[in-house]
């Protein structure tokens, strides 16, 4: 594993961008926990309905999207999040082009985070939703260059919208971490959070054995540091 180093800067604004209710709280729901409660502005930003999220053969799809808007509202406020912004593409068939990428890059260009968390794209060790790899891709564009120079996408800009520059980039479930957040104190909002997921992750309370075992796990990334639990990402800082 590559040194892993604690970021311990807390913005004033960011923004986690997911392609699937649910994802945004299995990456990064310590991390929002604590900031939001230190006074960061979050954004999410959904990107799909979860309209293929269920494996009960009775289950449509129209039923589980309001059921999983429903849970991700509720997960959201568990953390301090204030708002969420649905972009409603079809779950399965979120493809990495024009259209997405203005999305992405109007929406950094009107809330102006300092720091950007999304799904790593490059993941080898194991499956990766075809969704959490497009998405991955494009914020990483979205960021640089598109939202920060104004020759692209020079329709949206005005008096309100205007270029950004972000400042890092944040990947959850990744091969290679090089950066770790201390979640002490704010583990058990993470699984108070997930466990609002009910269609997604059944038998996840706190106290349950599912809890244990996600504890274990944030103890395990945390061992070599000053502190009993941690989240891991790649963090990448955006070019001048």
């Amino acid at each position: 594993m590559n040194k892993v180093k604690e970021f311990n800067f807390i913005p004033k604004k960011a923004m986690v961008i997911f392609a699937h209710p649910d994802d945004a709280e299995i990456g990064t729901g310590g991390t929002i926990a604590k900031w939001c409660n230190k006074g960061t502005e979050v954004v999410y930003v959904l990107a799909t309905t979860g309209s293929s999220g269920s494996n009960d053969p009775s289950m449509t799809s129209n039923k589980i999207v309001n059921i999983r808007s429903k849970e991700q509202d509720e997960a959201a406020k568990v953390l301090g999040v204030k708002e969420i912004i649905e972009l409603g593409y079809k779950d399965g068939e979120l493809e990495s082009n024009k259209q997405l990428l203005s999305d992405l890059v109007f929406l950094i260009r009107k809330f102006k985070p300092e720091s950007v968390f999304t799904h790593d794209p490059f993941r080898m060790s194991g499956f990766s939703h075809k969704d959490h790899r497009n998405l991955g891709i494009t914020v990483m564009d979205s960021i640089y260059p598109y939202s920060r120079d104004h020759l692209h996408f020079p329709e949206q800009l005005n008096e309100k919208i205007k270029p950004h520059k972000a400042k890092n980039l944040f990947f959850w479930g990744c091969d290679l971490p090089n950066t770790i957040i201390d979640v002490t104190g704010y583990e058990t909002k993470k699984i108070e959070s997930l466990s609002k997921h009910k269609s997604q992750i059944q038998g996840l309370s706190v106290g349950s054995s599912k809890e244990k075992g996600m504890l274990k796990r944030l103890h395990n990334y945390a061992s070599n540091h000053p502190f009993k639990y941690g989240e891991l990402f790649r963090m990448i800082e955006a070019r001048d």
